[in-house]
């Protein structure tokens, strides 16, 4: 198996969970708490999955090296750098936020997900922008 072909899982699996996070956003401000649930829900798989193959590809592929050169590069890596603090950021977050709403405890749970979705949304959004950068437009080419 060529595990570095899991990048570009992982940029889906990351895209996939963006909509599913803004279509929970939209039903839980429509009033539709039952699909908002199920869209959650959803964006939780999704980036379960995400997390699982980032983890295999990691062990088995490395890093994808940046190739862009100038100030996009401070661009990129500022973009990455802010990435990486949200998505270890999210770690906690996003299970206190979810087992919050299990318990019915909704008055925490909308004060939490207040920070939650947006930070989560980010790091879906900004993970699929490093990956467009490193993969596609500025590949590295070696040397």
């Amino acid at each position: 198996m060529d595990f570095n072909q899991l990048v570009h899982t992982n940029a889906l699996f990351n895209a996939i969970s963006v909509v599913f996070l803004a279509l929970g956003y939209y039903f839980i401000k429509s009033g539709d708490w039952r699909k908002h649930r199920a869209m959650m829900i959803s964006a939780l798989v999704a980036s379960a999955l995400f997390l699982v193959s980032y983890v295999i590809y990691k062990l088995n592929a490395g890093f994808a090296q940046f190739g862009g050169e100038g100030a996009i590069r401070y661009i990129y890596f500022t973009i990455l750098f802010v990435h990486v603090l949200g998505a270890i950021a999210i770690v906690p977050l996003v299970p206190i936020t979810v087992m919050r709403a299990l318990r019915e405890r909704f008055d925490k749970h909308k004060q939490l997900a207040r920070i939650t979705w947006p930070l989560w949304m980010y790091v879906g959004i900004s993970g699929v922008v490093v990956y467009v950068m490193a993969v596609h437009m500025y590949p590295y080419q070696g040397g």
